[in-house]
């Protein structure tokens, strides 16, 4: 049997889950350790930390504070690694929890940071999808079904300091070139938003 050593509660915001953060950051606590090789289950939530709700209203797309998502699950500190060491990680299964078994897709409003293709869908917009085995459908975009997989979401490895920094300095010159850009063309750090685990 193999554990499952994060576990998230889908009905409970991810800010109270200590073994979840939202930062890339050299000062967050490993969330767990495994041994090189171990086989184990890490539980997510979805970017927005299940802000976005199963429903007809795009509200949600609309209204989520953009500073607040990419919640992930870890670190998952790996015993006798050492910084600049390659890890290979091999994902075994992905898969949506039994009792969330749908994803969304949507635009965000042109008031709330837009998106690639805001000129065109200045809106926000959303469209749920149900996974029924490995076939999609959705209510909202009829005749529509198809196989597909699903995205592993964001892997990495915290940074260390200079390199945290070499990221901040090199994000504050693109923000400086076009600052009141809708939308941004990045978002700098949010100390208030932060989740560090």
């Amino acid at each position: 049997m193999t554990d499952t050593l994060i576990k998230v509660d889908l009905n409970r915001p991810p800010t109270d889950n200590e073994r979840v953060h939202n930062r890339w950051h050299p000062d967050i606590p490993m969330a767990c350790w495994v041994q090189p090789g171990d086989d184990f289950i890490l539980e997510t939530y979805d970017w927005t930390g299940g802000f976005i709700r199963n429903n007809d209203s795009a509200d949600d797309v609309r209204d989520i504070d953009l500073t607040t998502v990419h919640y992930l699950s870890g670190p998952v500190g790996v015993k006798g690694a050492q910084p600049g060491d390659l890890l290979v990680v091999d994902l075994l299964d992905i898969g949506a929890k039994p009792d969330s078994l749908w994803g969304f897709n949507g635009f965000f409003s042109k008031n709330n940071g837009g998106g690639f293709l805001t000129d065109h869908f200045p809106s926000a917009q959303k469209s749920i999808w149900d996974f029924k085995g490995m076939f999609t459908s959705s209510r909202h975009i009829p005749g529509v079904n198809f196989p597909g997989l699903i995205h592993p979401g964001l892997i990495g490895c915290l940074p260390d300091r200079p390199m945290l920094e070499m990221w901040n300095e090199r994000e504050r010159a693109l923000i400086a070139t076009d600052p009141e850009r809708v939308p941004g063309l990045a978002n700098p750090p949010s100390a208030g938003t932060a989740h560090m685990g």
